[in-house]
């Protein structure tokens, strides 16, 4: 059985809630991601999505004389988390039956641990059909 823990990616990029959007922004562009969970002393205390600076920089634009917006004014609080030994099979139905885009790993104790993404799960889904075209070449060479 596959669990979280074997897919996820470990090296994460997080915000902590005391930066600004524009940290947020050049941390999402730098990496190529889409979603950055917000910690504090390593807990995972929230997640900002790149959906969620696009709302944010809309709403903020039409303000003159708004003041800047940080990690915490933003990020989305009641986050649905899976541990390293979820099995995999149930993080899938999570993402799928919730429509999200990621899902924070973390410990008893909220620690971050690492994310798994929709990327993950489609280079997992590439490993998977090149481990099957193996066998369907080795089937007809042996064959």
């Amino acid at each position: 059985m596959q669990i979280v823990g074997e897919l996820m990616t470990r090296d994460v990029v997080t915000l902590k809630e005391t930066q600004n959007l524009g940290k947020a922004d050049e941390l999402l562009r730098l990496h190529r991601i889409r979603h950055l969970p917000v910690v504090r002393h390593d807990k995972l205390v929230g997640l900002i999505t790149h959906r969620d600076l696009l709302r944010a920089a809309a709403t903020h634009a039409t303000d003159p004389a708004a003041q800047p917006l940080w990690a915490a004014d933003i990020m989305t609080r009641d986050v649905q988390t899976v541990r390293p030994d979820t099995p995999l099979r149930r993080a899938v139905t999570l993402m799928l039956d919730h429509k999200y885009g990621c899902l924070p790993v973390v410990d008893a104790a909220g620690t971050l641990h690492g994310i798994l993404t929709e990327a993950d799960l489609v280079r997992y889904a590439q490993h998977l059909i090149n481990e099957q075209d193996r066998r369907e070449l080795a089937a007809e060479f042996n064959a």
